[in-house]
């Protein structure tokens, strides 16, 4: 139980906090190798939300 505790908590907190990281790196300094793998290490612990297409309107 723990285990899933972490799991559902912690994970998605260290991807957001790894994405607002990567965006304050970036406001900063512009584009660098550093928010670029700070990126691509939250999308591998959690993809971002892809927005819903509407397919009937």
């Amino acid at each position: 139980m723990k285990r899933f505790a972490i799991t559902a908590v912690a994970l998605p907190l260290a991807a957001a906090g790894a994405r607002g990281l990567s965006r304050a790196i970036e406001k900063r300094r512009g584009p660098s190798r550093t928010s670029g793998l700070l990126n691509q290490a939250a999308d591998m612990i959690r993809p971002a939300k892809k927005s819903r297409s509407r397919r009937w309107r």
